[in-house]
C-alpha cells in the first residue's frame, strides 16, 4: 500500500469548501453519505489504534459523525479552526478522549468529579500528528479505490488489485488472467492513473 501512496503522491491541493457547504443542510442526505463513506474508516482506524475496542470506535465514529453536524456552520464560519483535515482530527480525538473516560469511569465504578482526566493527560496514537497524517492519507487512497472499482472493467481493475495491491509478479498475473505483460501494464497505468484524479477530486471535494 505505500508503494502505491507513492505512486500516486500529489502536491497539497488546498480544502474546498462546496461540500461542507451542503453538509449545512441536516437534510442533504446524499452529502451525508458521501462524507461518511468518505472519512468513516479513517476515523475508526485512528480510534483501533488509540487501544479503543471495536465497539467503543464504532461510537466514536457515531460521535464524531455527529460533532461534525453540530458545529459545520461554526467551522465555515470561523477560519481560525484551521483546515478541515486538523478540525477533524481534533474533533476525533475528543471523542476517543471521551471513551477512554467512559471506560475509566466503569472500571472504577466512579463517577464523582474529582476522577475527570483531562484530555491533554490521555496518551493516545491518535494525539500524534504524524500517525493522523498517515491515516488521513491511507484513507482517501482507499476511499478513492473504491470509488474506481466500480468504474473500470473487472478484468481492468483485477490485474491492478493483483500485480499493485497484492505485489504478484507480472509474469504471475499474465499467466493467471490469461492475457500477455503488456495489457498488465497497460491496466496499471489506467488505474492508477484514474485513482490519482479520484484523489484530487477528493481532497479539493473536502
Amino acid at each position: 500500500m505505500s508503494q502505491l501512496m507513492t505512486l500516486l503522491a500529489e502536491d497539497p491541493i488546498p480544502t474546498r469548501y462546496s461540500l461542507l457547504s451542503r453538509l449545512q443542510n441536516w437534510d442533504d442526505q446524499e452529502s451525508w453519505k458521501d462524507f461518511f463513506d468518505t472519512y468513516w474508516r479513517l476515523i475508526y482506524s485512528v480510534a483501533i489504534k488509540s487501544g479503543l475496542t471495536e465497539t467503543e470506535a464504532q461510537d466514536v465514529v457515531q460521535e464524531t459523525i455527529i460533532s461534525v453536524a453540530k458545529d459545520v456552520n461554526k467551522f465555515k464560519r470561523d477560519r481560525s479552526l484551521g483546515s478541515f483535515k486538523g478540525w477533524l482530527r481534533n474533533l476525533t480525538r475528543w471523542r476517543i478522549a471521551d471513551a477512554l473516560r467512559k471506560r475509566t469511569r466503569r472500571d472504577d465504578h466512579a463517577t464523582s468529579q474529582e476522577e475527570f482526566v483531562p484530555v491533554e493527560n490521555i496518551p493516545a496514537p491518535s494525539d500524534n500528528e504524524a500517525i493522523w497524517e498517515e491515516e488521513w492519507q491511507a484513507n482517501l487512497l482507499e476511499a478513492a479505490i473504491d470509488r474506481v472499482k466500480h468504474r473500470v472493467k473487472e478484468e481492468h481493475y483485477q490485474m491492478f488489485d493483483l500485480y499493485v495491491l497484492k505485489h504478484w509478479p507480472v509474469t504471475r498475473v499474465a499467466k493467471t488472467l490469461g492475457v500477455n505483460i503488456g495489457q498488465v501494464y497497460l491496466a496499471k497505468h489506467r488505474v492508477a492513473s484514474l485513482i490519482k484524479k479520484e484523489i484530487r477530486a477528493l481532497e479539493e471535494r473536502w
